[in-house]
């Protein structure tokens, strides 16, 4: 059963932030590819809305997968993170069974 995944309120606050300090309203696309050092990795960026994309929005922003990541993204929480080392969006995802230090790239 595919879950969709969650998206915390940090996550949703940076994208107004964001969107705020460009005078634009993008939403924010993640997606997942085949590639990265463990077999998938995460495309996360701002993209404009398709036809088959979940859309999950909260006061204005929106967060966009497409069907196709869906699956691999079933019941992952979406969030921002700041830390010493830089700030990003980041995916807590339950069914990567290992991840890369780079903490885009996982396997399943």
């Amino acid at each position: 059963m595919t879950l969709p995944p969650k998206v915390t309120d940090r996550a949703f606050a940076r994208l107004a932030e964001i969107n705020a300090a460009t005078g634009d309203a993008k939403a924010l696309r993640v997606a997942v590819e085949g590639g990265g050092c463990s077999g998938f990795q995460y495309d996360i960026r701002f993209d404009e809305p398709a036809a088959d994309d979940l859309v999950i929005e909260r006061g204005g922003q929106k967060v966009l997968i497409d069907s196709v990541s869906l699956p691999f993204l079933s019941n992952a929480v979406i969030d921002f993170s700041e830390e010493l080392i830089g700030a990003r969006f980041v995916i807590d995802n339950p069914n990567a069974s290992s991840s890369c230090g780079c903490g885009t790239s996982f396997s399943i």
